[in-house]
Parts: structure tokens; C-alpha cells; sequence
């Protein structure tokens, strides 16, 4: 009786378990992005956040800021900032750049003459509201967030 049981409580489990557990064929699941943006989609003021490190002599160190950014709708963007270079502070830096937003809602970010030389890659999220880049630069590892105000 005790087996007969056990058999039924196996049998049971294992037919639960091929109606939960979804059966898919080798490629039916596909990154899809979004489409239609624009430069527009990035436009208006925005908080910033950075994180990472920047090579300097010693070798690199940790760099961290956070600050408000502005971008015009047509390809440009401004932004001051206060940050920390392996743990030295300091505030109100410049920084201006250029930007291209794709189709598919990816973006460049590539700092202008005099504002270092980073060139950032990205997606923007959420129509706009949220922007998420990495610094692809040699002399950089750097991860930025911007949220919209």
C-alpha cells in the first residue's frame, strides 16, 4: 500500500511538473528593443550618478559622482557634477558632450574637446525617464545613470 502510494504521489509530481514547466523550441525566445527614438527621447534635466574607475598613474582608482545634467533634445548635453577621485572631493566640474540616439533606442555620449575623453554607450528606458551607460573608453570603467527630474 505504502509503495502504491508513493507511486501515485511520484506520478502526480511529475505530471504537475510537465504542466508547470513550459516547453519551448532553441530560439523561440528573441531580445526584442524598442523603436521609433529619437534625440528628442533625450531631453530635459536630469540627475546623474556615476561609478567606477579612472586609470592615473598609480594605476586606477575608484571614481564615484553624482550631479544634474541637462541634454537639448538635438544632440547636445551639459552637466556639473561633484565627484571623488580615490576618495579626493571635489565639486561644481564642467562636463559637456555630444549625444546620437538610434532607432532602437540605443545612444552615444561622446565628451567634447576639453571634457575628458570619455564615450559612453547606452539604452534609454522607460521613454525617456531613465538613461543607463557604460564608459567604453580606454582610460575609464565607468557605469552612469541618469533619471529624469
Amino acid at each position: 500500500m505504502k509503495a502504491s502510494l508513493r507511486m501515485l504521489v511520484i506520478l502526480g509530481l511529475s505530471a504537475a511538473v510537465l504542466v508547470l514547466v513550459p516547453i519551448s523550441k532553441p530560439g523561440a525566445f528573441a531580445v526584442r528593443a524598442s523603436s521609433g527614438c529619437t534625440n528628442a527621447n533625450l531631453s530635459g534635466s536630469y540627475g546623474l550618478a556615476f561609478s567606477g574607475f579612472q586609470r592615473q598613474h598609480q594605476g586606477s582608482v575608484a571614481f564615484y559622482g553624482g550631479g544634474l545634467a541637462i541634454a537639448d533634445g538635438g544632440g547636445n548635453f551639459a552637466a556639473t557634477f561633484a565627484d571623488s577621485v580615490n576618495g579626493v572631493s571635489s565639486t561644481n566640474n564642467a562636463y559637456t558632450a555630444t549625444y546620437t540616439v538610434n532607432a532602437d533606442c540605443t545612444l552615444s555620449i561622446n565628451a567634447t574637446p576639453g571634457s575628458g575623453g570619455d564615450n559612453f554607450v547606452g539604452v534609454i528606458v522607460n521613454g525617456g525617464g531613465e538613461i543607463l551607460a557604460t564608459d567604453i573608453s580606454a582610460n575609464d570603467t565607468l557605469n552612469l545613470d541618469l533619471k529624469r527630474q
